[in-house]
């Protein structure tokens, strides 16, 4: 009951051009009503031909760049590689080198006793003194 209170409140809150325009569109959308849809096949032809002419459209509003930016923006790309490669190769031997002296430093602990000169081969190994 308070669901069709809601309906009619909501269709006479609409104005009347709002709905004879939707009424009209709904008569306008489909083709005549006694006409049948085209075979699948058909259809599925014809928006297939569609979609290769819009895109034969589409690729004549391609604007190729001139050779002097294509060598420019190549230029930059491959400078831009060549540092970052220098940087990445910098940090992987930075962190191998780190791993190797506290693996050695581990190694050169575990041999003595812990004393005040094992703190101190702590220290100096990890600031490499």
């Amino acid at each position: 009951m308070a669901d069709e209170i809601k309906k009619e409140a909501a269709e006479t809150s609409k104005s009347k051009p709002e709905m004879a325009k939707k009424d009209a569109a709904k008569k306008n959308s489909g083709k005549k009503s006694g006409e049948k849809k085209p075979n699948i096949f058909v259809r599925m032809g014809k928006a297939i031909a569609k979609f290769f002419k819009d895109e034969k459209g589409e690729c004549k509003k391609i604007v190729w760049p001139d050779r002097k930016t294509v060598l420019k923006s190549s230029l930059v790309v491959i400078v831009t590689v060549a540092i970052l490669g220098v940087v990445i190769w910098l940090v992987d031997t930075g962190l191998s080198e780190g791993v190797k002296a506290l693996i050695n430093l581990a190694e050169k602990v575990g041999e003595d006793e812990p004393t005040t000169a094992t703190a101190g081969a702590i220290i100096s190994g990890l600031f490499g003194m």
